[in-house]
């Protein structure tokens, strides 16, 4: 029987941690299929998580100090963690109850499995579905398929938001970044380089999200950039010509953020090093005017 490690990193989330650590241990087939490790790493919450935790005798790890992300406390589970699968939650995902068993159906054809999920706007109770619709079934990636579009910023290919992927436990070496504490780009470059992969083509969680998220906040999207940049250049010698497109679009992306937030000569600046295309100057020339119209109608950053 297998079992999938669930690693569950907590900060001030008593609003509905429950609810969250409810839906991975009540999961179908859980005992009969598959057995569940749950390892639960708090990094110093303020609120009452603790005293929900211990109220359920819930088991948990907590962090020395704060260390403001996640990333700290999903190395400390993944050097713990004893599955033969791994799966990596966020406070926010609520698992729909046959999330495991429809990754482990296909978990024999790759050792990365990912998902779709719906996404919910907790502000305006709007949901989206994100789901790859080139099948009612799943997609079978060849090796290197998704790093390279991921490497090169695609907007196309295997969706890859942490909470969706399922990946082997022969892969728990590879370790979040903690100079930041919250970046994950580097880390799926990694997971996916020189892999096979596959995604189900279901949704299998709701993503709570409010307005105001992490990727509206400037010191965050400035350290994602830095980082972005280090990252990429990591594989400057083996993929130049992706590397180059990379590189634009990590611009490109910045520079969107900083039209949405109205600092229009930030954005200007980024779009220049950006790829030069029909909607870079359309962008660039409604910096000067006509920008509130343009993010009105269109969806400028997600």
């Amino acid at each position: 029987m297998d079992k999938v490690s669930v690693i569950l990193t907590t900060y001030n989330s008593g609003y509905q941690i429950l609810e969250v650590i409810n839906s991975i241990l009540f999961q179908e087939g859980i005992n009969k299929d598959f057995k569940i490790e749950l390892i639960i790493v708090d990094d110093c919450s303020t609120d009452n998580t603790i005293e929900l935790l211990k109220s359920d005798n819930i088991s948990f790890i907590r962090t020395n100090r704060n260390s403001g992300g996640p990333n700290k406390g999903r190395n400390i589970a993944l050097k713990q963690c004893k599955g033969d699968y791994i799966c990596i939650a966020d406070h926010d995902d609520v698992w729909f109850p046959n999330k495991i068993s429809e990754l482990l159906k296909v978990s024999e054809f790759a050792p990365i499995i990912s998902s779709g999920y719906t996404l919910l706007d907790t502000t305006t109770g709007k949901r989206i579905e994100r789901v790859n619709t080139e099948s009612d079934t799943y997609v079978l990636y060849n090796e290197n398929n998704t790093f390279i579009s991921k490497l090169t910023r695609s907007n196309f290919g295997q969706q890859t938001y942490l909470g969706s992927i399922m990946f082997s436990s022969s892969l728990k070496h590879i370790l979040f970044e903690e100079e930041y504490g919250m970046i994950d780009f580097d880390w799926v470059l990694k997971l996916f380089h020189n892999k096979p992969s596959i995604e189900v083509c279901k949704s299998l969680y709701l993503r709570k999200v409010e307005e105001k998220n992490l990727s509206l906040n400037e010191k965050y999207r400035i350290n994602d950039y830095n980082y972005s940049l280090n990252t990429i250049d990591e594989f400057s010698d083996k993929y130049p010509s992706e590397v180059r497109i990379s590189e634009k679009r990590i611009n490109g992306s910045l520079a969107r953020y900083y039209y949405l937030i109205g600092s229009m000569s930030s954005a200007r600046k980024y779009f220049i090093r950006s790829e030069m295309s029909f909607k870079t100057i359309l962008y660039l020339i409604t910096t000067f005017a006509g920008s509130k119209l343009v993010k009105r109608y269109f969806n400028i950053f997600g």
